[in-house]
């Protein structure tokens, strides 16, 4: 999949094409295909910068019988802003990995009656390079991302995921 890059083009898109980072529509649509669920919670990839996502998902769809933020989607969106994260990184790596949420735990903090989003940003950088070397080194890595959950009046909570990465070799699909 290669773009030829004309004299229009910006730098970003440019640097976008080079390094084939995805758009955070192609990061969504990814996502939607994928885990056919994000899709039903109205899910969206808003902002990506290489060190941290934004996903954002609207009540409606998400409502439970209090006509707040059903507490399984708050937990769902913010598992998949640490899994989109780490997708997004080893992809950016050039890793083919499986990557699965080993262990979660979601402290709610006040109810949701809005428009919500996950803020997912990755540890330090010697965090991250252990966890990469570690993935190189023994095929299987862990690494622990937290993220949070707000809305624009401040309410939501604070997730931790624990997640596992393992090489795939070229017969196996991502």
């Amino acid at each position: 999949l290669m773009t030829k890059i004309s004299c229009r083009n910006t730098a970003a898109e440019a640097h976008r094409v080079l390094t084939m980072t995805p758009t955070l529509k192609e990061i969504t649509s990814y996502i939607h295909k994928n885990i056919p669920i994000t899709a039903h919670l109205g899910v969206q990839v808003t902002g990506y910068d290489g060190k941290s996502v934004t996903l954002s998902a609207p009540l409606k769809p998400n409502l439970n019988h209090r006509m707040t933020a059903f507490g399984g989607s708050l937990s769902a969106v913010a598992i998949l802003s640490g899994w989109a994260l780490l997708h997004l990184l080893l992809k950016d790596k050039g890793l083919r990995c499986r990557l699965v949420i080993q262990k979660s735990s979601f402290e709610f903090s006040e109810p949701i009656d809005e428009d919500f989003e996950a803020v997912c940003s990755l540890p330090s950088d010697e965090h991250v390079e252990k966890f990469l070397r570690t993935l190189e080194r023994h095929k299987r890595a862990r690494i622990s991302i937290p993220s949070k959950i707000s809305s624009a009046s401040g309410k939501g909570g604070i997730h931790d995921g624990s997640y596992v990465a393992v090489i795939l070799n070229e017969k196996e699909n991502v």
